[in-house]
């Protein structure tokens, strides 16, 4: 498979549609996790999705896991971090505060080994500091080269909308992406957050889009918490069976079918996870089941 790149928002780079993500998976190995993360490298994902509290073994954080492969591949791919999570048990040890911002940004370079990250994302929306203060902070990241761009994960519209309007008021550097939950059993995004994207050319981040696995598997329909789960899991097999595909790559598929989302972020495992995920990129839904799918999750 030859990887597609996509256009992220209106910045000027280009991203793989699905990226890697490294919150809190749990592999074996150090070993085994650097291979995997090679792995994807090599089959052509671009972007990796860190946090500065994501772990990716028993013992290490993903900052420093996804640093150790970065010596001899950090030109081949595009790091995000991000900044809000609590860090420890101080009281600027959270938050979006400037003194939190420069501290953590240096903290996740280190453990990165690298000089700067390429997206810098706002972790959530904190009410305990200004969205003046914020922005100034995370300008002056992109100022000094720490940062190249910057976004915000887990707003609403309104949030996003006000950091957009507060950066351009101080001729700051803008948001160019958001990162949300979005999948089948959640569409939240498609009441406001959608029509903000189209109408600011931002990138979107989905996570979750297999709804934490609910969507991967139906030998675990009688332990489904709800009848609407039940009904798209089944559709989804049902679908995954006339097609040919796994539910998971149909479900993936389904959320990159809408021009309003950029990437899915998936979490690989196993190298067998890599190239099932990648295999949902070099096809497409047909109407009819794109809209069956559509009318059991809605």
């Amino acid at each position: 498979m030859s990887m597609r790149y996509v256009k992220f928002g209106s910045s000027g780079i280009k991203v793989s549609p699905i990226a890697f993500g490294l919150g809190f998976r749990q592999q074996r190995s150090l070993k085994e996790a650097q291979r995997i993360i090679e792995y994807a490298i090599d089959l052509g994902v671009n972007l990796f999705d860190c946090a500065n509290n994501y772990s990716l073994t028993a013992t290490r954080k993903s900052e420093e896991v996804l640093g150790t492969v970065l010596e001899k591949r950090r030109d081949d791919i595009l790091i995000t971090s991000k900044v809000n999570t609590p860090t420890g048990n101080g009281p600027n040890d959270r938050g979006t505060s400037r003194f939190h911002i420069l501290r953590e940004i240096d903290n996740s370079l280190r453990r990165l080994r690298t000089d700067h990250l390429d997206i810098y994302l706002l972790h959530a929306y904190d009410p305990d500091t200004t969205l003046d203060e914020t922005l100034r902070a995370m300008d002056d990241l992109v100022t000094t080269g720490k940062v190249r761009y910057i976004g915000c994960c887990n707003f609403a519209a309104w949030q996003v909308c006000k950091a957009l309007w507060t950066a351009d008021n101080l001729k700051a550097d803008p948001l160019i992406c958001v990162q949300n939950p979005y999948n089948l059993l959640d569409r939240r995004l498609e009441n406001e957050m959608f029509g903000l994207i189209r109408d600011q050319g931002l990138g979107s981040m989905a996570y979750s889009p297999l709804a934490n696995g609910r969507l991967t598997n139906l030998g675990d329909i009688d332990v489904l918490d709800d009848s609407k789960t039940h009904s798209v899991v089944t559709k989804l097999s049902q679908i995954a069976s006339k097609i040919d595909k796994t539910m998971a790559q149909i479900a993936l598929n389904w959320v990159l079918c809408h021009n309003d989302i950029t990437v899915a972020i998936a979490g690989f495992d196993t190298i067998q996870q890599v190239d099932d995920n990648l295999s949902a990129l070099d096809w497409s839904l047909d109407k009819v089941d794109y809209d069956l799918l559509d009318k059991v999750s809605s």
